[in-house]
């Protein structure tokens, strides 16, 4: 059989979809972000990166970076096993301490991802629990849909970010069955944020269990970073709160935090943690810093906010549509996925910028857009500069349709 035939097929026909992905090979030129280094041909050798998930530039903190070296000098570069065997290191532990702390935990657990930890979370909580049902928001991300999948338990979704059908939902079902609610902080396609407090009161009326990924809010939202539950004072009733440390810390990993029993729980019995390599030390320990600087500093975050608000403002001057939404995530929409890869590919090559254009299965058919994550490193030269070239664009794009 040919299969290079079969893939070839696949393939050709996302090409002509429009969702074929095309990787910027770029290099992050540390002390200059959002600047990087573009080693295609087609583009100009520097760009300005405008949507990374790095989102306050943590990534080339000098204490960060100071840590992290200083750990690979102390313990090398890898972990050398899973945590069962011999990955257990100082560092995991203290960072574990660290992130419990954060979201007023008793106790945290360390995956090599946030994809993972959410898959194997939800996987071992669903496939442990007796005729547990995961009642899931219509909208959560792709890893909580693989773990609620792999768990094989029961599934029920609600419409996204509603109470109310979450009530009938959850209503419906037999009293004494083990329920989850899951759902997210912040959406990171939409930029939308939950009504976290109705559905946690939704939540406890029926006795479910709550678990809520905050991976696009930790270190974002908060006195201390802890997330939107922590904005809202409302951690201490989740159950179970997960993390990542690839976004707003600038490392790699993900998390969970809840109690003793539960944590111990996920650690004993998940695949997901047993049989995979532990994380770097240095890793671990640069994210530690992040996060004890995060829990003490604001002013990333002040600025991040400041740069958010100003380039809402300019797009809304020029008529550039954006999703309206109160979080740091600017998408614009383009809805058309041939359309969404030129507009990307002329603001690489003509202007120097990257963003990276959102396509199906990312998001549903006909939502296709470009999505900005302003941070506190972009210079408000940037921002003007960005703001100028999709002016100039949207004016060619009506021009072209006008005349179509």
């Amino acid at each position: 059989m040919e299969f290079d035939a079969l893939f070839t097929a696949q393939l050709d026909t996302l090409k002509a979809d429009g969702n074929y992905r095309i990787f910027a090979e770029l290099e992050r030129d540390c002390g200059a972000f959002p600047a990087a280094r573009c080693h295609d041909d087609d583009a100009p050798d520097r760009v300005t990166v405008w949507c990374s998930n790095d989102y306050l530039g943590m990534g080339q903190h000098p204490d960060v970076i100071a840590r992290m070296t200083e750990v690979v000098q102390q313990c090398g570069t890898g972990a050398g096993g899973t945590r069962n065997i011999s990955g257990t290191n100082h560092h995991h532990v203290q960072l574990e301490a660290e992130l419990a702390d954060l979201h007023g935990k008793d106790s945290a657990l360390l995956f090599t991802s946030g994809y993972v930890s959410n898959w194997a979370a939800l996987g071992t909580l669903g496939a442990r629990l007796p005729d547990c049902v995961i009642l899931s928001d219509a909208l959560n991300h792709a890893s909580m849909i693989e773990g609620i999948r792999h768990s094989r338990a029961q599934k029920v979704i609600w419409k996204h970010n509603d109470p109310e059908d979450l009530d009938r939902k959850l209503a419906a079902l037999p009293a004494n069955a083990p329920k989850i609610v899951a759902f997210e902080s912040v959406y990171s396609m939409d930029g939308d944020i939950c009504p976290m407090a109705e559905i946690v009161e939704v939540a406890e009326k029926h006795g479910a269990m709550t678990y809520l990924d905050e991976v696009h809010a930790v270190g974002l939202y908060g006195p201390r970073g802890g997330g939107i539950s922590e904005e809202l004072g409302l951690a201490d009733r989740i159950t179970l709160i997960e993390g990542t440390l690839g976004k707003a810390y600038g490392c790699m990993g993900g998390y969970i935090t809840g109690s003793h029993a539960l944590c111990d729980f996920i650690r004993s019995f998940s695949s997901g943690f047993i049989f995979t390599t532990a994380l770097p030390p240095a890793v671990a320990a640069a994210a530690q810093v992040s996060i004890a600087h995060l829990k003490n500093s604001d002013a990333e975050r002040q600025q991040q906010r400041a740069q958010v608000a100003r380039l809402r403002h300019l797009l809304d001057r020029q008529g550039i549509p954006h999703l309206d939404n109160p979080s740091h995530i600017i998408p614009v929409m383009i809805k058309d996925p041939v359309k969404c890869r030129m507009l990307a590919d002329i603001l690489m090559k003509d202007w120097g910028i990257y963003v990276q254009p959102i396509n199906y299965p990312t998001v549903p058919k006909g939502t296709e857009r470009l999505r900005f994550t302003p941070g506190p490193l972009h210079s408000d030269a940037d921002i003007d500069h960005l703001v100028d070239a999709l002016t100039v664009l949207w004016k060619q794009c009506a021009l072209a349709h006008a005349v179509a």
